[in-house]
């Protein structure tokens, strides 16, 4: 589990206020940074569906895994002060070409405003940890 603290600190008129943020994402399982920000984008790192909490791994059901990607970006996304309808693209990764229509399924209720973000979908031979799905994305806010 990853714990991300971000620290702000104003100074106004000589008084100082500082405020902790607290977001946990999954820990990453190889070398790479789950989020850059440059120049005001938000390229996301791939998510596959572990849960933060408990770094378990969700197989079987992809309408879950899916939603847990999807959290897990959610996260990244907050920790930017970004949301989903901030993304511009996004890729969506997955082991089985069936699992499209669960797939969208699971993934189209994350924009509240249907306002969705440029997409590719791709099959691919297989995923780190052996995940059914993985979606990475790239942001900017709006």
């Amino acid at each position: 589990m990853k714990k991300v603290f971000g620290f702000v600190i104003f100074l106004l008129l000589g008084v100082t206020l500082s405020c902790t943020q607290e977001l946990t994402t999954p820990k990453p399982i190889a070398p790479y940074t789950p989020a850059v920000m440059v120049n005001g984008t938000l390229y996301l790192s791939g998510q596959i569906p572990r849960v933060p909490e408990t770094e378990e791994l969700i197989k079987g059901d992809i309408k879950k895994a899916t939603g847990q990607c999807m959290k897990n970006l959610g996260a990244l996304l907050r920790q930017n002060n970004l949301d989903y309808e901030d993304l511009v693209m996004v890729n969506i990764y997955m082991t089985n070409m069936d699992n499209y229509k669960a797939i969208n399924e699971a993934y189209a209720p994350f924009f509240k405003n249907k306002k969705f973000p440029a997409r590719a979908a791709i099959q691919v031979v297989r995923l780190p940890m052996d995940a059914e799905v993985e979606i990475s994305g790239i942001a900017v806010k709006r």
